[in-house]
């Protein structure tokens, strides 16, 4: 969780966030003027409505003088500022809504775009779970602020302008002294973003642990039922959905003191003030009693949108602590290798070298050291040895998944920074131990989304790796629904699904890793005839934990402790009793493999 605790230390300030956040707006300038405009009608509409109260007051009800007409035309004037100012607030209110929806589905294509080229080392270190929360929860606090904070903000800081103009329009003298009330108002907002800051900052690191341990959970439900890990789970969730619930109830104990009780402390000290003020006035003059209730009203509709300011400060520093984990996802500048140089080469025959190769994941401690071998065209290379010995990582850099430190990888010749993605990905086809299938049918699962692949080509590669017959007896065959992960297929079944999906591509070079180390024997059978066929013609490295499963590559290369100890064939290796003899006597089940 180190990632969380960076997103605390070191986020961008709130001002520069909140100016990032509003450039988001530049593309619908549009709307943002019809908004204002609307805004600014409505605003007019609501202040002018004491006016007429004052009017009403002090020309008619206080000399007692009641003409219909012009008290009918009064009440429909009145009438209509409420309707006129109800109508505008929903346009405008309808306005906000939709910029907040279009700015939010930008942001959140945004940050889906920006996690798929992300390395593969920044997903070694941050847990899926914190990665759905910056999608989902954080960008929903920052749609609530776009929808009731900004549009909350710039109504209400209107509607005080205008209340301010109205009041020096009444009393200039009084009206001034409210002008004493914006830095006090201010200063509430500033101390609230101040203590409320950080604890917004803990909150949402609470809630991005609490669903990582959510999604280990549940993707580890086998595991957690079958070894009785059901009581720890609990008391850890617990633990975490606890801290979680400290940090909010912080949250609640700071908006009971600094929002509501404290500005109606303000409000009703104002309130005497004027009360005060007009009092000592009737002593010397007449006072208005319009202008009295025009300035209560407007008292009181001053401290209406101060109050909704400040519970929606709440949502703010909400948004703000959010949109500073969803810049600093954007701005992670640990992007996957790219494509080096001005050339453009293709694969052509398939043709690998590693070129006396180096690398670590972690900057210390090299996981693989001076490799060095050659994988001629149509070649099966087998890469064998002990776990942790290194043999994922020869298939991580030649994916390039991860840039080599040290050395160099060449395919046809040309060096492995200098392909652009997507001619290596379509020329080189990888299948894990573990294949993972979408959530589909059979047949989006074999194609995945490459419009050129017939359904003709999609049964042709099934045959190919002989999947075709299981397929065909599942309910609707080829448009059999796929559940998430493939969890209603057998582990033999979404291998040959798998191996399906990659002979479609028709790749160049074929990656195996571990292909069979988790079916049984027969289906093992089925598979190697299909992994016989799809190495046909093709360069093939293959990383095997049976040693009985490449015993026909054409060279076999053990590695130990990241390093190259032997080579040749396997007739060859055996012959040397060496490291692989003693693999082999091992899984042959022989004694004679100790010592």
């Amino acid at each position: 969780m180190s990632m969380e605790t960076l997103d605390y230390r070191e986020g961008p300030r709130t001002r520069g966030v909140f100016l990032r956040l509003l450039r988001y707006m530049l593309p619908h300038r549009a709307k943002v003027v019809l908004s204002i405009a609307i805004l600014l009608a409505a605003t007019a509409t609501d202040v002018f409505q004491p006016i007429l109260i004052k009017i009403f007051i002090d020309r008619y009800l206080v000399p007692k003088h009641f003409p219909s007409g012009v008290l009918i035309e009064l009440a429909a004037a009145y009438l209509g500022l409420v309707v006129a100012t109800s109508v505008l607030n929903i346009f405008q209110l309808l306005l906000f809504q939709i910029l907040a929806l279009d700015i939010i589905q930008r942001l959140r294509v945004e940050l889906f775009d920006k996690i798929q080229e992300l390395a593969l080392a920044f997903f070694d270190r941050t847990p899926v779970g914190v990665l759905v929360s910056r999608i989902t929860n954080d960008t929903q606090a920052i749609l609530d602020m776009f929808m009731t904070v900004l549009s909350s903000f710039v109504q209400n800081i209107t509607v005080l302008v205008g209340i301010l103009i109205a009041m020096f329009a009444l009393d200039a003298t009084l009206a001034a002294y409210f002008l004493i009330l914006i830095p006090v108002v201010g200063g509430v907002m500033f101390l609230y973003g101040r203590v409320s800051g950080p604890i917004f900052h803990i909150t949402r690191q609470r809630l991005s642990i609490l669903n990582a341990k959510l999604n280990e959970s549940l993707q580890g439900m086998p595991v957690i039922q079958s070894m009785r890990q059901e009581p720890r789970l609990r008391r850890e969730f617990g633990e975490i959905n606890e801290a979680y619930r400290r940090a909010r109830f912080r949250n609640t104990q700071i908006n009971g003191l600094l929002l509501r009780p404290l500005m109606d402390v303000v409000y009703l000290s104002v309130l005497m003030l004027v009360l005060w003020y007009f009092g000592m006035r009737s002593f010397s003059q007449v006072v208005n009693i319009g202008v009295l209730y025009a300035f209560v009203t407007y008292l009181s509709r001053f401290f209406e949108p101060v109050n909704g300011m400040l519970q929606r400060m709440n949502f703010f520093q909400q948004a703000m602590v959010s949109a500073e984990r969803v810049f600093q996802i954007l701005d992670n500048p640990g992007l996957g290798p790219r494509q080096e140089g001005d050339q453009d080469p293709r694969v052509t025959v398939g043709r690998i070298t590693f070129e006396d190769v180096s690398f670590s994941y972690d900057g210390k401690t090299d996981v693989l050291k001076h490799v060095s071998f050659t994988a001629e065209p149509g070649q099966t290379v087998a890469i064998v040895g002990h776990t942790g010995s290194g043999k994922s990582s020869v298939v991580n850099l030649l994916m390039r998944f991860y840039p080599v430190d040290r050395g160099r990888i060449l395919i046809d010749g040309s060096d492995l920074r200098t392909f652009d993605n997507m001619e290596l990905r379509r020329k080189m086809g990888l299948v894990l131990q573990d294949p993972f299938l979408f959530v589909g049918d059979i047949t989006s699962n074999i194609r995945l989304g490459e419009d050129g692949i017939s359904l003709d080509q999609v049964v042709s590669a099934a045959q190919f790796v002989q999947a075709d017959s299981f397929i065909r007896q599942l309910p609707g065959a080829y448009q059999a629904p796929i559940g998430e992960r493939g969890a209603t297929l057998s582990t033999g079944q979404r291998q040959l699904i798998s191996f399906a999906r990659t002979m479609a591509m028709d790749p160049k070079i074929l990656v195996l890793d571990e292909a069979t180390a988790s079916v049984d024997t027969e289906t093992e059978e089925a598979i190697q005839a299909a992994l016989a066929k799809m190495r046909h013609g093709r360069t093939t490295i293959a990383i095997a934990h049976r040693l009985s499963t490449i015993q026909d590559a054409d060279l076999i290369l053990v590695l130990n402790h990241g390093e190259i100890v032997e080579r040749g064939n396997h007739q060859e290796l055996l012959a040397r009793e060496g490291l692989y003899h003693k693999m082999y006597l091992l899984q042959q089940g022989s004694g004679r493999a100790v010592g």
